[in-house]
């Protein structure tokens, strides 16, 4: 009986630990599966990553970059501003990788890595975009971006839920087509912007198959 006092004891005075706990939901299994790409990082780079270095503590890290990310852009430091960009972008993939490998998937992992990853993205594109491929452009990928958000918390509300492919590909399409602008801006290929403007179309679309179709964050 003392037992389980001091157990809904602890729960009560820690709420954040509990918001905190790795998840067990079988619906949510299939998110914590590696992927052939997470182990090629995990005997890579992660093997070097201190065991103490959480994958939560990877998307804060993410976060705290952004505005070092916006300065240097506007300040058109360009070299520095892309070598800080990728390293954060980068992040993502790891911190995916490792909590996969390490079985450290967290309800708040899955609900604040892909508002890293908008905050990331958007803040980018708002900057560098409109000079290099369209005002309205950038206006596109960061309204569809709030309209995934919108949607998404209509749709489920409260509940953490993952992302879906399309919600992926969109990351993965607006990471490298935002990497691939920015070497343009500093090595002046025109055939980097040509690339980086299908990846940003690309992206879009697959924003609207996330939005239209999964309705997935």
């Amino acid at each position: 009986m003392e037992e389980n006092k001091s157990e809904n004891k602890s729960e009560v005075s820690f709420p954040l630990l509990h918001k905190l706990k790795y998840l067990d939901d079988k619906r949510l299994n299939y998110i914590s599966k590696p992927s052939i790409i997470d182990k090629i990082l995990e005997v890579t780079f992660l093997r070097f990553m201190p065991k103490f270095i959480t994958p939560n503590a990877l998307t804060i890290f993410r976060i705290l970059t952004i505005p070092f990310v916006a300065f240097l852009l506007i300040q058109e430091y360009y070299a520095s501003g892309t070598f800080l960009f990728v390293i954060s972008a980068f992040s993502d993939a790891l911190d995916g990788a490792m909590a996969r490998t390490r079985h450290q998937v967290t309800d708040w992992g899955i609900l604040f890595d892909p508002l890293a990853d908008k905050l990331l993205i958007g803040t980018t594109a708002m900057i560098i975009v409109p000079k290099f491929v369209g005002l309205y452009v950038a206006i596109a990928i960061v309204f569809l971006e709030l309209l995934i958000m919108v949607s998404a918390f209509y749709r489920f509300g409260a509940k953490v839920m993952p992302a879906k492919l399309a919600g992926k590909i969109k990351m993965i399409l607006q990471s490298f087509s935002i990497g691939f602008l920015l070497l343009y801006v500093i090595v002046g290929t025109p055939m980097l912007l040509i690339v980086a403007t299908y990846l940003i179309y690309g992206a879009i679309f697959f924003a609207l198959v996330s939005l239209f179709v999964y309705r997935s964050i």
